[in-house]
């Protein structure tokens, strides 16, 4: 999974009828172990543009998204937020929500 900066966010929402965007802090031992069910999911979907930030470079953005917590993971379709997820409770729970 690369590293986008909100630009990338951006452009990757505007170009692709779905993106995921994963948001972390380095500190969070949750974080690390979403981070390792995505990296099943990026297998699992190869041509869905999945990207992660640290959510302290990002600006405003996080509180423009209104993100309520770490990790999240914001899924948009058709270039509108459609889903938050904060829960990561399997990688099957994931790819359910990710595979349209």
């Amino acid at each position: 999974m690369e590293q986008w900066t909100q630009p990338q966010w951006e452009q990757n929402v505007q170009q692709y009828d779905q993106t995921a965007f994963f948001l972390y802090t380095p500190m969070c031992g949750t974080c690390e172990v979403s981070e390792k069910m995505l990296e099943v999911i990026e297998k699992l979907l190869p041509d869905l543009p999945l990207g992660m930030a640290n959510i302290n470079y990002l600006g405003d953005l996080p509180y423009e998204l209104k993100i309520e917590s770490v990790p999240c993971l914001i899924v948009s379709d058709n270039g509108e937020l459609t889903n938050k997820i904060y829960a990561f409770k399997s990688v099957p729970f994931l790819y359910e929500i990710l595979k349209k």
